[in-house]
């Protein structure tokens, strides 16, 4: 891949929903948009090899999409009313795409979330179409994100922007009830976003900064449009606390760092800070919903000096409560993890081995991986040396799998200094 190459598709990635969202708004079709979007990107691979990347090539990248969009537009026998919709002034707008300010709300980009979320489609079918569009995920990753096969994910995206266009979905922010009844969907659409960029799944990279930017200024977004939806709030302290370990949670060599060994003094304090004051938005803590809870637990690792002096016991009766709202395997293990801190790894264990047989975990690498630490922990090095393996076979993500690799080794090291020394 050359230098060319490379850098387009950083931008387009970086870009690209951004550009589906502007030129959205002038056909009124994403499907349309995103091969308009793509339409661009080939463009720019023949003509940026010859005259070189642009000064703002994001903006270059949108111009070329709104100018192919326009020339459809115009070609339509529906001309006169599709221009009647879109406003008199499409060839003085402003090429340029991006945000006045890192806070400010895109609006396009906003109206498209609420477009991929609307309620004709079926859950899995806005999941996986607002990661495509918005996220900039590949299907093989949305794929993997959802434990499904990829054929699967490409199947419902189809389908979802044929239904889209088929019922005529305006592309809009919407208001009063409807608003609403999308919020949902839309905040859980948000949330995978921000969990891509934060954990990638596949790639040589843990982290992918720009899925996480792009979910927090859509949470930021959100929230201000819906001032009195709690969990509005709570998805945005959520975001602006697990953002603020970012700085921490990978070394200068670019390898994960966990949680026990981050310099918390990496951490974002800004971005902390921002997350207690959404979370106080969120209400008070008996009311708390889901996203509110899991911010509440984030709020407990912040407020820590340090792993050992964290509160564990409050996270452990969060994930509990967060439990009871919303039944998950992934819930009850994260709860094991904290009983363990409590209790004791024998206890955790027992938690642990009690999910071993749920099908949603069949191929989650963190359920051998949690395993295989609480064993260490209990000595049973040669155990845990086979499930940081099984866990590190599991993951797709390059960084991840050498850091398992790494505790299986320690395991096995620690195997042998205890043979050394005579242990049983």
């Amino acid at each position: 891949m050359t230098v060319v190459e490379s850098t387009l598709e950083t931008v387009f990635r970086m870009e690209s929903a951004r550009i589906i969202a502007t030129v959205a708004r002038i056909v009124r079709d994403v499907g349309i948009a995103e091969e308009l979007a793509q339409d661009a990107l080939v463009s720019a691979l023949e003509q940026w090899p010859r005259s070189g990347v642009p000064d703002s090539p994001g903006a270059w990248l949108t111009a070329a999409a709104k100018h192919r969009a326009v020339d459809l537009v115009r070609r339509r026998e529906t001309y006169a009313r599709k221009l009647a919709e879109v406003g008199r002034t499409l060839s003085e707008e402003s090429y340029d795409p991006e945000p006045s300010g890192p806070g400010d709300i895109d609006d396009d980009v906003l109206r498209l979330v609420f477009t991929t979320c609307h309620p004709v489609l079926s859950a899995d079918a806005r999941a996986a179409l607002t990661l495509r569009l918005v996220g900039g995920l590949r299907t093989d990753e949305i794929a993997r994100a959802f434990l499904v096969p990829e054929a699967t994910v490409a199947a419902r995206i189809t389908r979802a922007k044929r239904t889209l266009a088929k019922e005529g979905v305006e592309f809009e922010v919407p208001y009063g009830e409807e608003r609403a009844a999308r919020l949902g969907s839309v905040l859980e659409v948000v949330y995978l976003i921000f969990n891509e960029g934060y954990a990638a799944t596949a790639g040589d990279d843990l982290l992918r900064p720009g899925l996480c930017e792009d979910a927090l200024r859509l949470a930021r977004g959100l929230a201000a449009l819906m001032p009195a939806e709690s969990e509005a709030h709570g998805l945005s302290a959520l975001l602006e606390l697990q953002a603020s370990r970012i700085p921490a949670r990978t070394g200068p060599d670019g390898r994960p760092v966990l949680l026990a060994d981050q310099n918390r003094s990496r951490w974002n304090r800004l971005l902390t800070r921002r997350g207690y004051a959404a979370l106080a938005r969120a209400g008070d803590g008996r009311s708390y919903g889901p996203y509110a809870l899991q911010a509440a637990i984030a709020a407990c690792h912040a407020r820590a000096a340090s792993y050992e002096e964290t509160d564990w016991a409050t996270i452990a009766a969060l994930y509990g409560r967060l439990g009871a709202l919303t039944p998950s395997p992934v819930v009850e293990l994260n709860r094991a993890v904290a009983v363990s801190m409590t209790e004791g790894p024998a206890a955790a264990l027992a938690l642990v081995d009690a999910l071993a047989a749920e099908p949603a975990l069949a191929r989650y690498h963190l359920l051998p991986s949690v395993r295989g630490d609480l064993l260490a922990r209990l000595g049973r090095t040669e155990e845990a040396r086979a499930e940081f393996e099984r866990a590190a076979a599991l993951t797709r993500n390059e960084s991840e799998r050498e850091l398992l690799l790494g505790r299986a080794g320690e395991a096995t090291g620690a195997r042998a200094e205890e043979s050394r020394h005579g242990a049983p």
